[in-house]
């Protein structure tokens, strides 16, 4: 009776953790296209399963608009030398991103230049700045 329980347990807990696996596609950015931007970080949300970058843009006319980045996940951004307070609040940084295909303002965030010269990537970006020449 009890290993016929365990076993119960073990497929119900295979059955719920399915979802856990799930992932969204890329395909709603332009990997064709690496744009940057510079703005004012609004906001940096360091969480799971994706961190995100929001930053404060001056449009042509002046007007300021949010601008919003995906990126890795806390994991993926530590591997590449990311912390949770290296981007703070009120920080001027340049983003290298593929742009969202439907023109919204935001992203896939390749690369992030800070303000004191510091230059951060994330996934394939820092991958391609390691390869050798």
């Amino acid at each position: 009776m009890i290993s016929r329980n365990i076993v119960l347990a073990g497929l119900a807990a295979a059955l719920f953790a399915g979802p856990a696996l799930a992932h969204h596609s890329f395909a709603m950015f332009d990997a064709a296209k690496t744009v940057n931007l510079e703005g004012t970080v609004k906001e940096f949300e360091w969480i799971n399963p994706h961190s995100w970058v929001h930053l404060a843009v001056a449009d042509a006319a002046g007007k300021i608009e949010t601008w919003s980045f995906e990126c890795g996940s806390t994991g993926q951004l530590m591997q590449s030398g990311w912390t949770r307070d290296i981007i703070k609040v009120g920080d001027k940084i340049n983003i290298g991103f593929h742009p969202l295909k439907d023109g919204s303002n935001g992203g896939q965030l390749l690369t992030a230049k800070l303000s004191d010269g510091k230059e951060l990537c994330q996934g394939g970006a820092c991958r391609a700045a390691n390869r050798p020449q």
